[in-house]
């Protein structure tokens, strides 16, 4: 019976890489940061030690890998979002991907936001991954703005407004606070006050207007 580093191999080193990651943190969240050693994930996964040591260099290599890979794989399900012709249904779809996301990849969203290896700091390139993942909510803001569905300004700084109440509201469902039915028309409540808290003021009628 083959290992899964052996049917990793078969389909390429990305393979092998996400083979490695993915029993990395699934050790992370169901025995802690004391689990997380190279030679426990090189046992699990039926590979040499070396293996992992040439692919990330060490444990804080790989802490940093797999933070940069929940920012990548965020972005990625940010950019299968249809655009379509609407820009705030665009955006508003992007704020409902986001919660499917992390909901899908709850391990990854806790590395990414919760610290859970107490001293590990992402480095600057891990850093920059993670501030690709909202280009795209950056740009569907901005679209918003320029169509006046939104009122003008910092679009990178409303759509850090709009990933705050959406990190907010995820966390706390993730944690178990909200329950299943009631939290995604929570969610989509709140997403709607934020959204319109920054709506464009609507045009008052001509008579009111003399």
């Amino acid at each position: 019976m083959s290992s899964l580093y052996q049917e990793a191999q078969r389909n390429g080193q990305n393979a092998v890489r996400t083979t490695i990651l993915d029993r990395a943190i699934a050790l992370l969240v169901a025995e802690g940061p004391a689990a997380l050693t190279m030679r426990r994930i090189a046992t699990d996964i039926g590979a040499s030690t070396k293996v992992l040591y040439t692919m990330f260099g060490g444990k804080e290599g790989l802490l940093d890998a797999l933070y940069r890979e929940g920012f990548a794989r965020l972005r990625r399900a940010q950019e299968r979002v249809p655009r379509g012709d609407d820009p705030l249904a665009h955006l508003t779809a992007l704020g409902a991907a986001y919660r499917n996301h992390a909901l899908a990849e709850p391990a990854y969203y806790r590395v990414m936001f919760e610290q859970p290896v107490p001293g590990f700091r992402p480095g600057p390139e891990a850093l920059a991954v993670a501030g690709t993942a909202f280009e795209a909510s950056t740009a569907a803001v901005a679209a918003c703005m320029a169509a006046g569905a939104l009122r003008p300004g910092d679009p990178r700084e409303l759509a850090k407004i709009l990933w705050a109440a959406s990190h907010g509201a995820v966390s706390l469902e993730i944690a178990g606070h909200f329950a299943p039915e009631e939290a995604g028309p929570r969610y989509d409540a709140l997403m709607a006050a934020v959204g319109r808290a920054y709506g464009a003021p609507a045009e008052l009628p001509q008579e009111a207007s003399r």
